[in-house]
């Protein structure tokens, strides 16, 4: 990890479905966030990864994104997701980076690139995240 996590992120930030489906940030670089899942356990009917898991992996590392962009005392929210997957994973890790469009004092976005082992792409995605003040 070349960049760790605030010291005000608590370090049980991730949620037990990112614990479920292995989701590990490995990156809290502010301007390229980067985690990974593995496909094994991720997988539907026919063996290749799910796109419900791809899409949690591209809302958790966007969310993470945006909560560290917001600072403490904040929380957020996605408020839109859009993905297009461009090839199967059906094996090994897949490694997303996110990078931001836009921050925001209440709206932030941010381009989500998945790709699989090879380095190749499998997904792409936007999530838009709304910043609001903690406990609202």
């Amino acid at each position: 990890m070349s960049t760790s996590p605030p010291d005000w992120m608590r370090p049980d930030s991730l949620s037990p479905l990112d614990d479920k489906l292995g989701i590990r940030i490995t990156d809290y670089d502010p301007d390229r966030l980067v985690a990974t899942m593995p496909v094994a356990g991720n997988e539907q009917p026919f063996g290749l990864l799910h796109g419900g898991a791809t899409c949690a992996l591209v809302e958790t590392i966007g969310s993470v994104a945006a909560a560290i962009g917001a600072g403490p005392g904040k929380q957020v929210v996605g408020i839109e997701l859009n993905a297009s997957y461009l090839r199967a994973a059906t094996s090994g890790t897949v490694t997303a980076v996110c990078t931001p469009v836009r921050r925001g004092r209440t709206l932030s976005t941010f381009l989500i690139e998945v790709t699989d082992d090879a380095g190749r792409p499998t997904a792409t995605a936007r999530l838009t995240c709304m910043t609001l003040n903690a406990g609202t």
